[in-house]
């Protein structure tokens, strides 16, 4: 047991960033008895709303403030799959500003919790994924300008900085510059994009692989299929060395082996990171992967993603 005692903090949003970095055992030990290829895994679920979207959101509404857009009398306005969403939420709560929210309909828990911590929530067409939330959330702001903030998280710098300034510089310390491939799932890239430029600037030699849903029609929530997707402006091809396509199918699996291996209850994004890291140490004789585990799982458990996890889950037992 941890003899780490957390410090004081004057606010919730002073819990944000510094999570554990877990040793996989397992998952490593599928690579072969004797390989010693560490896979490990940043927990971002560890956050104090749940994932890996609070650094992003928190920089974002401070620098917003710092550089006078952000207001007492605007409104946070910003599309998200559900995560920021959640973010912008519980931090606007904290600090006194009012969030309203467009979030795909199929967001499910995501969408009860931002509304408890006070988010007026706008839902758009499933079908459409983030890429309808991200049209109405921009409509919504040219039409009323003066009355929003809208940090617009996929084109908004802040978001990889975020990364760049904090989660990139834990894994380094965390793994004392071992590390040799860090791997991410490209959603609005922000993780993949600021990570991936410190972690290149400390280490050249570091490879930067990226996860994106093997085709246009996925059930990885929250990821994009560039190709298909309205790319955001912050992304950058240049920063990773690769990409590795996951099928939603291999990610699903991968969270049931999670659960019942490792102990950890995760999102279908953390199943496609962890499917895409594994692959990445499969073609390797020795190294150090790196990957991030977005959130929790425990907040799709009421929806059909979760029907369907068990469903590849109970098809692999009875192999």
């Amino acid at each position: 047991m941890s003899s780490v005692i957390p410090k004081l903090g004057s606010s919730v949003v002073d819990l944000i960033g510094n999570t554990p970095l877990l040793r996989l055992g397992r998952l490593s030990y599928w690579l072969g008895e004797n390989n010693p290829v560490e896979i490990l895994a940043k927990a971002e679920f560890a956050n104090p709303g749940g994932s890996v979207k609070d650094r992003a959101a928190l920089h974002m509404i401070r620098e917003g403030i710092r550089e006078g857009q952000l207001t007492r009398d605007k409104v946070i306005l910003d599309s998200s799959s559900g995560n920021t969403g959640v973010a912008y939420a519980f931090i606007g709560a904290a600090l006194g500003y009012q969030v309203e929210l467009v979030i795909p309909e199929n967001a499910g828990e995501k969408r009860r919790i931002a509304e408890t911590f006070g988010a007026r929530v706008i839902l758009t067409d499933a079908l459409e994924g983030s890429d309808g939330a991200i049209v109405e959330a921009q409509n919504r702001f040219n039409k009323s300008p003066s009355r929003y903030f809208m940090p617009d998280q996929y084109n908004n710098p802040n978001n990889w900085k975020a990364h760049y300034q904090t989660t990139a510089m834990e894994i380094w310390k965390q793994t004392q510059g071992r590390i040799t491939h860090f791997v991410a799932g490209i959603g609005t890239s922000g993780t993949l994009m600021g990570t991936g430029r410190r972690l290149k600037e400390l280490n050249p030699k570091i490879q930067v692989i990226a996860v994106e849903p093997s085709t246009a029609l996925h059930g990885l929530e929250g990821l994009k299929h560039m190709e298909s997707s309205i790319v955001p402006g912050i992304y950058d091809p240049k920063v990773h060395d690769r990409k590795v396509s996951v099928y939603t199918e291999d990610a699903y699996e991968m969270v049931c082996r999670i659960a019942r291996e490792e102990g950890l209850l995760i999102g279908y994004s953390g199943g496609a990171a962890l499917q895409g890291a594994f692959e990445v140490a499969q073609g390797l004789k020795e190294g150090v992967v790196v990957t991030i585990l977005p959130d929790r799982g425990d907040r799709y458990l009421r929806s059909q993603f979760w029907d369907e996890v068990l469903s590849f889950w109970e098809k692999y037992n009875s192999k």
